[in-house]
């Protein structure tokens, strides 16, 4: 089939390349010169593990284009993806700008029958805008809007795309619905499903989704705030939790909050939804305030352990993207923790294996940057882990108490059991779970 994915961000860069990667004709759409001559060059703006690999192929293979020319893209393509920014606006809704004007720009480009395929996170109606705007140029018998959300998982998102757990189809047309059942075929030859729907309920499916995940993510973190009170351990809880087949293991481990571009983003924008819909959604309001001050849970543990002087302390910190395996620092909780501690006059010194140059760009030299995981530690007053990254999973302890100035680790991702590292003679603080007490190095 041949398609044009009109932006080259997160979601329309794998789009495009897993399309490719079953035999279509994908070109790709950016209105960034700069960054479409980097694409036609093989460089890749973002870090996603495989994606290099399909990207490389489909590209060589005469698969994969890119462009700035919008109008010869939807010339040559039967399907058009959109897949452009919904930034949060100051209100908390999501800004249809983008999607807006590419949608008016189609109005005047198109001379047959197309599918348009809102693959961006957007608000419940969106696809009835986008169809009036274009409709008040075209003939409806001339397009059709789709609804398509996405649901991947930077890190593991040309997996998540390649074989996906079910595909959410909006459209009341049958038409586009054998067109859309045609290109989602070969992902789905295991027997997943394809869910067809009307477009308003595929919209409200992706936000009411995230939402639910950052409700529980937040709900596990206030119980590990409790945890820490009572004396319990919120690692048997999760275990506990986990087992019973109603709840399920995944999105039960407590943290520093949730970060990225999708969760803070979608669960603004549906309550915003639903204040304009007058109606209040306190769930989602409470999963907002717990998510902002888990972030500050990490910095609250240093500043009591250094009886609130930190200045002049220095403070390694290991991760700074939102999760492992992406260089995606928005919304990250490490970026919030920086700037406290860099408040309260601290040193920062970090190591990130992929996002430090997002975050350089952000800071400069207010913090240092270091590229050897070990070395950032040297001569630090404490370790803080924001993100948890594999390579850190299993460290050299010995190594990591002899560059410290004292053996002290705040974990903000809970990746150590508390007896290994009392064993190794570290303080180490962690998440809803018991303190490790360590007694300091002789001066």
């Amino acid at each position: 089939m041949n398609i044009a994915v009109v932006g080259t961000g997160y979601v329309g860069l794998v789009t495009g390349t897993c399309f490719a990667e079953t035999g279509n004709n994908v070109i790709c759409v950016d209105n960034n010169e700069q960054k479409v001559n980097r694409l036609r060059q093989g460089e890749i703006p973002i870090f996603e593990p495989g994606l290099d690999l399909i990207f490389d192929r489909n590209t060589k293979e005469g698969r994969l284009h890119f462009t700035t020319d919008l109008h010869d893209a939807v010339a040559k393509s039967q399907i058009i993806f959109l897949a452009l920014p919904t930034p949060p606006g100051e209100d908390g809704s999501a800004d249809l700008s983008y999607i807006m004007g590419v949608a008016s720009q189609l109005g005047d480009i198109i001379t047959d029958y197309k599918v348009i395929v809102d693959k961006s996170t957007v608000p419940v109606g969106t696809a009835e805008k986008v169809a009036a705007i274009m409709a008040a140029k075209l003939s409806k018998k001339l397009f059709d809007v789709v609804s398509n959300p996405e649901f991947l998982r930077e890190g593991v998102a040309v997996e998540d795309f390649l074989k996906p757990d079910r595909v959410v189809v909006g459209t009341r047309s049958e038409k586009a619905r054998k067109v859309m059942k045609q290109l989602y075929e070969p992902f789905v030859r295991q027997g997943n499903p394809i869910y067809f729907m009307d477009e308003r309920s595929a919209e409200m499916t992706k936000y009411a989704a995230n939402a639910y995940l950052a409700t529980r993510i937040s709900f596990m973190n206030e119980i590990a705030n409790l945890c820490e009170k009572l004396g319990a351990n919120v690692d048997m809880v999760r275990i506990g939790m986990g087992s019973d087949s109603r709840i399920g293991k995944r999105f039960l481990f407590p943290g520093i909050g949730y970060g990225g571009s999708c969760f803070p983003k979608d669960v603004q924008a549906l309550a915003k939804t639903a204040s304009v819909s007058s109606y209040d959604f306190k769930i989602l309001k409470s999963v907002m305030k717990v998510n902002s001050l888990q972030k500050g849970v990490l910095t609250k543990k240093i500043k009591r352990y250094f009886k609130n002087d930190l200045a002049g302390k220095t403070i390694a910190v290991w991760g700074l993207a939102f999760k492992p395996n992406t260089d995606d620092i928005r919304e990250a909780p490490a970026l919030v923790i920086i700037d406290e501690l860099l408040a309260l006059g601290a040193h920062v010194q970090a190591f990130d294996p992929e996002a430090m140059n997002n975050v350089k760009a952000i800071y400069g030299n207010r913090i240092k940057f270091v590229d050897n995981m070990y070395d950032v530690m040297q001569g630090a007053d404490a370790l803080a882990i924001m993100t948890e990254w594999s390579e850190f999973r299993t460290p050299d302890m010995e190594r990591m108490a002899s560059l410290l100035r004292e053996p002290l680790i705040f974990d903000g991702r809970n990746l150590y059991d508390t007896e290994v590292m009392k064993a190794s003679g570290f303080h180490y603080e962690s998440i809803g779970r018991p303190k490790v007490k360590a007694k300091k190095k002789s001066v």
